[in-house]
């Protein structure tokens, strides 16, 4: 068994997030009126994550989207779940949006969309240490079952394409999987799997193999949304990259 119990072992006793997590409901100064914005996102770092010590949701797209909040007097709160919760949720509860989100065609007309927030979201191929297969491109992975995790957009996007894969409830269980051999290799966010990995002190155990896709990240919300609220949460983001806030933002978490 490649990885051995002391992986396991480690994985068990590294960071764990219990769902849901929930921040506390901010009301921006001079919010007289309008509806409370229920933004529901997962822990996805370093886009979108809860501070284990204090339940806190913070990251590059967290700070982004606040600002944003802040800049159009929108009162909201924010709420940690696994993915395919928020995704549920985001679809069918007025007055919620969810982030950061992959825009595909599928998903274009469920949602009303403010963004990008993430430009590049570089999606890569992990594998074990120990494995001596290397494949270099995706048609190399035919053969394979890929590791994902359920209603996220790298699985989605594998699954189109034909693969076989097996998808978890969070992205975090995906290196135990990988290491005690539940899959072949396993597929996520580049940023995102380095992450899971230091938070699980498994770096040395999986490896990134190479990069196959780059996609942008938004905030997504309801459909029954207003335009003129959707367009005027697009101008305080275009406002902040306009005046530097935004590149800010990002520096901060280099």
């Amino acid at each position: 068994m490649r990885g051995g119990l002391l992986a396991g072992l480690v994985w068990l006793a590294g960071a764990v997030i219990s769902y849901p997590v929930l921040s506390q409901p901010a009301t921006p100064e001079g919010q007289t009126s309008g509806p409370v914005l229920n933004l529901v996102t997962e822990h996805y770092p370093p886009y979108n994550f809860v501070k284990p010590a204090t339940g806190e949701v913070t990251g590059i797209s967290t700070d982004k989207v606040l600002e944003i909040m802040r800049r159009s007097d929108t009162a909201y709160t924010v709420s940690a779940y696994p993915w395919s919760r928020a995704l549920q949720m985001a679809r069918s509860d007025p007055n919620t949006c969810i982030f950061s989100t992959t825009r595909t065609a599928e998903r274009e007309s469920r949602f009303k969309w403010i963004g990008p927030l993430i430009r590049k979201n570089i999606w890569t191929i992990f594998a074990r240490a120990d494995d001596s297969r290397r494949p270099t491109s995706l048609e190399q992975l035919k053969p394979y079952v890929i590791g994902a995790y359920r209603k996220a957009a790298v699985g989605d996007f594998l699954a189109l394409k034909g693969f076989r894969s097996e998808l978890a409830n969070v992205d975090s269980d995906n290196p135990r999987k990988l290491l005690y051999e539940r899959f072949d290799f396993w597929a996520t966010g580049r940023l995102l799997g380095l992450a899971i990995l230091k938070e699980q002190k498994l770096s040395d155990d999986i490896i990134p193999l190479f990069d196959f896709h780059q996609v942008e990240m938004y905030l997504a919300c309801h459909v029954s949304m207003s335009q003129s609220k959707v367009n005027q949460l697009n101008r305080m983001l275009k406002a902040m990259e306009q005046d530097g806030t935004v590149a800010a933002i990002e520096a901060r978490y280099r």
